[in-house]
């Protein structure tokens, strides 16, 4: 074939149809694992059906699937695509005059869309009463989806009490697992490559009745097995690093929604813990004098 696999795919990003894209996308982002997919295991996990992912190998120039498999060593070589491959091709992208910018902002605009259209559904719904009303939240994240986490777990403290991000400094995640209060609620962020403890997390927590919710990216395929409500977040924007920028949108709409479930009353923690924070640690602006001072 005359193309690299790689550039037939980013070709079938730009111009194919959404189901096509979909596969596209998966296909590129997960170049390394396609030697072990079958095509119902691939249809699977990007939510389609196996026929339209032989067809998609035919628009691509293949004979299907498993000629697909059988060509893929000699397109991409023996070693997974590296990430200097990676930046080279975007490189060779723009110098060509293709404006990634401006795709990666359409890819942007088109996953807020999606974040906001999340935000009502019955699952949604679900989630912000859970977090409004239950004893104690609970909020993880690992590797870079950590911080994510702690932005989380900080806003929502403003709104109410008992809310904690979740660590392994124990080694045992006892604080979630081994508690005695039932009425828990636990939120996961996670993205490829998911870290282990995330998905062992899930697992526990879910076989031991407490509510999990996963906020991970359009790869994972263990997530609807371990939780209670996954929302899927778009993260490939046509940039060098996939962007989990649009999970922190979401992360921000539930925030929005536990304030509205829990109305007025926040008002006056909200207001305490200002002021708080203001006697400890202060402000831009604020006066330097401290309390009982003279």
């Amino acid at each position: 074939m005359s193309k690299p696999l790689r550039e037939r795919l980013n070709e079938a990003i730009s111009s194919a149809s959404k189901a096509d894209r979909v596969i596209a996308t998966y296909m590129l982002s997960e170049l390394s694992s396609l030697p072990f997919e079958t095509a119902a295991s691939l249809a699977a996990k990007v939510g389609l059906s196996e026929p339209t992912v032989g067809r998609f190998c035919k628009s691509i120039g293949y004979e299907g699937f498993k000629d697909f498999k059988n060509n893929l060593k000699s397109d991409t070589g023996d070693a997974p695509w590296l990430i200097g491959e990676r930046l080279s091709d975007l490189q060779d992208r723009t110098k060509a005059g293709e404006d990634q910018l401006t795709r990666g902002l359409e890819l942007e605009m088109a996953a807020l869309i999606a974040v906001y259209e999340a935000a009502h559904t019955p699952e949604w719904d679900a989630v912000v009463k859970r977090l409004a009303s239950a004893k104690r939240v609970y909020a993880t994240g690992f590797q870079t989806e950590r911080g994510m986490a702690q932005i989380f777990v900080n806003q929502l403290q403003y709104l109410r009490d008992d809310v904690h991000l979740v660590d392994l400094a124990s080694g045992s995640f006892a604080e979630v697992l081994a508690s005695d209060e039932t009425d828990i609620a636990l939120v996961i962020f996670e993205a490829r490559r998911y870290s282990r403890n995330a998905q062992k997390l899930a697992f526990e927590a879910k076989a031991a009745g407490i509510p999990v919710t996963l906020i991970t990216d359009p790869y994972c395929d263990w997530g609807h097995e371990v939780t209670d409500e996954i929302f899927v977040v778009p993260t490939s924007f046509n940039l060098f690093w996939e962007s989990t920028a649009q999970m922190a949108s979401l992360a921000n709409l539930l925030v929005n929604g536990v304030f509205m479930e829990l109305g007025p009353q926040v008002e006056h923690r909200m207001n305490k813990i200002a002021k708080l924070y203001g006697g400890f640690t202060g402000h831009v602006g604020d006066s330097n004098r401290t309390e009982g001072s003279s």
